[in-house]
């Protein structure tokens, strides 16, 4: 019989909870999301054990107390008492292999035009304004260029607290998310440098340090 060590064990309950999570039809960060929310009962914008507890049965999971208390202080990372939102989406965010990684990098690296680690509008105006302008609300005239690209950053950043600008760690929970649902590494490459208009892989191998 194998004996797992603590920190063994600690990832195996945090990888079961994160695999109960996303098979309630909400995949990726969107679902772990819609997670916080409801097991945060009393709306504090924080799960304590007991909520945790009630929303571990509520997934199913049978665990002991102890277990329980040890899955509690994993996510606890600033020991406060309570789970806030980033803390229970970055311990819980799909893992993504290193390859995935530099993709998602690349992009966010393109629409940063200043360079300064958030997109914001003004990044957008400049990378993303021919997607905007043809936006069906856009060419309607019921948004303004402003709006669409305010309204695309909002659906990257992180849900249900935009503020109009996205990191690099909001961007890349976001595909995280996105990741989680694609299985072939080749279409999520694909998938990222045509959405994003990056050049292809073969190119960028090719490239040889100046």
């Amino acid at each position: 019989m194998q004996v797992l060590t603590m920190d063994e064990t600690t990832a195996t309950l945090i990888e079961a909870l994160r695999a109960q999570v996303l098979k309630k039809g909400y995949g990726g960060m969107r679902g772990l999301a819609l997670a916080f929310k409801s097991l945060d009962i009393d709306f504090s914008k924080r799960i304590v054990f007991e909520e945790l507890k009630i929303g571990i049965e509520s997934y199913g999971i049978r665990m002991s107390e102890g277990y329980l208390r040890r899955l509690f202080k994993a996510l606890d990372k600033d020991n406060s008492g309570g789970i806030d939102f980033l803390e229970f989406m970055k311990a819980l965010e799909p893992p993504m292999k290193s390859h995935r990684k530099v993709v998602i990098n690349e992009a966010f690296d393109k629409l940063d035009v200043t360079k300064d680690d958030v997109l914001n509008v003004e990044d957008m105006k400049v990378v993303y304004a021919t997607n905007a302008r043809s936006h069906p609300k856009y060419q309607s005239g019921e948004w303004t260029e402003d709006e669409v690209l305010r309204s695309f950053l909002d659906s990257i950043d992180t849900p249900g607290n935009p503020d109009g600008k996205v990191t690099r760690d909001e961007f890349m929970n976001y595909y995280a998310g996105v990741s989680a649902t694609i299985d072939d590494d080749c279409y999520f490459d694909l998938m990222m440098r045509s959405c994003y208009g990056l050049p292809p892989k073969s190119s960028q191998s090719k490239k040889r340090p100046q």
